[in-house]
């Protein structure tokens, strides 16, 4: 499949060949939920921690008899009834991966550059570079492509520190090396742009 490269004049700059298979993808939205829902349960920390009744600091002491003053039966202040007492079934530390078919992961890639693709959000630019991080350079960069208040995603071949810290102040755009695309980050922007050269490396990538 050809499709079109622009420029930041919007004016087409020539064309590249893309597998029919990644812009040409049926895929179900419960596929799509899977995999944003792995994805999301593999970015959590899973720090969370509370501490349960034998590990609160306090005495252990019996805080009245067990019988003859009137009151509820209780041992020490450390019970989770109790302010400051400890907490019953919270959370703590653990992993939330769980491992989800590479073949589906890839599958779902290519339906949702499929979906963007289709619907006129996805764009193929040429490659571009900065001479040194300047937010200033970046907002022409988007006022160029007519983009001035949507949320962004720009993918590029490989890391350049020039054009990353230039985007780096603008927290409706995110920049991507070719090798992290991914599909939350895909569905998560109005627009995303894909550079001449990170658009071979995907294809590269996704058509094998």
């Amino acid at each position: 499949m050809e499709v079109t490269v622009i420029n930041q004049k919007n004016e087409e700059v020539g064309k590249i060949n893309i597998d029919d298979s990644i812009l040409n993808t049926d895929v179900n939205k419960g596929s799509i939920w899977e995999v944003v829902k792995w994805q999301l349960a593999s970015r959590r920390a899973g720090t969370a921690s509370t501490k349960t009744r034998a590990e609160v600091r306090g005495s252990r002491r019996k805080i009245l008899p067990q019988k003859g003053t009137g009151n509820a039966r209780h041992g020490d202040r450390k019970a989770n009834i109790f302010v400051g007492g400890g907490i019953v079934h919270g959370p703590k530390p653990r992993d939330f991966y769980y491992p989800l078919p590479k073949k589906l992961r890839k599958k779902v890639l290519k339906g949702v550059l499929t979906i963007r693709y289709k619907d006129g959000d996805l764009k193929f630019i040429e490659d571009f570079s900065f001479d040194k991080p300047k937010t200033k350079t970046a907002i022409e960069f988007l006022n160029n492509y007519g983009l001035e208040n949507k949320k962004v995603l720009i993918v590029i071949p490989s890391k350049d520190e020039n054009v990353i810290k230039s985007f780096r102040n603008l927290p409706y755009v995110k920049v991507l090396v070719s090798d992290g695309l991914n599909t939350y980050d895909l569905l998560n922007a109005d627009v995303v742009l894909i550079t001449k050269t990170a658009a071979e490396k995907i294809n590269e990538r996704l058509a094998q």
